[in-house]
């Protein structure tokens, strides 16, 4: 990571809950909905660590799961937090995450000491260590945590069905709460992001280069930007859909462009490359 890296944005609630997808990690499990209690309130007490991992990547797996073993091996010393990088954009987003995988030790909500990549596991055992040392005595300890707020069980419904890969049933519950609040922000923001993950998780990795050798072929674009927000690419994918638009008019323009605003909906619109998208797309109309 480089430069100073500001968490406030997951101390609101999230835009989408996410959903652990059958992590090795089990209660170390983290997303967007607990990311605040588990996290930032936790490492106020001991140093966290947050291992952001993919099921598309066995060594990261096997490193959430090294890293339990340690966990458990040293009796609260620290805590873990295993958080699935795809279901959980904005928390990848919020750690400046360049790679999978990527582990970053958060004391008193701030990020201490981070790296990237699979290592072996006499370094893991090192690196933390050395985390554990640095703040010795400068945090409060393991007792004292106040209780997580209780959680909206109609929420609790919805991710316990992403969890089983169950998007209907995801979207289902979200459009249940919708009925009976159409104003629930979060809501609408969650069945977006269901919405997005049920048809980007189906898209063939081969869909970035199918794109780039048919630059003609807007639908082929559209696949490829998915594929590259799924991937933690987002400004790859504005990108490719602004150069559509500079290049393309009526019905491919106004397809391509409809995407693109869909896609930024799935973050928050301060976020600076959503900003920084639009005054592209701004340009690239006008």
């Amino acid at each position: 990571m480089s430069g100073a890296v500001d968490l406030s944005s997951l101390k609101q609630p999230p835009a989408a809950p996410g959903a652990s997808g059958g992590a090795p990690s089990g209660d170390h499990a983290v997303s967007e909905v607990d990311f605040e209690a588990k996290v930032l309130h936790r490492s106020m007490q001991v140093p966290v660590v947050v291992a952001l991992y993919s099921q598309r990547s066995p060594g990261s797996v096997e490193l959430v799961r090294t890293l339990q073993r340690m966990v458990e091996a040293d009796g609260g010393k620290w805590a873990l937090a295993a958080v699935e990088a795809e279901p959980n954009m904005r928390i990848a987003q919020a750690l400046r995450v360049q790679g999978i995988p990527t582990v970053i030790a958060i004391a008193a909500g701030q990020p201490l000491a981070d790296f990237e990549g699979a290592q072996p596991e006499p370094q893991v055992r090192q690196w933390i260590d050395a985390v554990v040392e640095a703040v010795a005595g400068k945090l409060e300890g393991p007792g004292g945590e106040a209780p997580p707020e209780p959680e909206d069980p109609r929420f609790v419904s919805a991710e316990e069905a992403l969890e089983r890969g169950d998007f209907e049933g995801a979207q289902a519950a979200y459009e249940a709460i919708l009925s009976a609040e159409p104003a629930n922000a979060e809501a609408k923001a969650a069945l977006r992001q269901v919405k997005f993950l049920a048809k980007a998780q189906n898209l063939p990795e081969s869909a970035i280069a199918t794109a780039d050798a048919a630059p003609g072929d807007v639908d082929a674009a559209i696949d490829a930007a998915d594929l590259e927000v799924l991937q933690q690419q987002p400004e790859a994918a504005f990108d490719r859909l602004i150069a559509v638009v500079k290049r393309t008019a009526g019905d491919e323009r106004t397809k391509a462009r409809t995407h693109l605003l869909e896609l930024f909906e799935l973050f928050d619109p301060a976020e600076p490359i959503v900003v920084a998208a639009r005054r592209k797309l701004a340009a690239a109309l006008y």
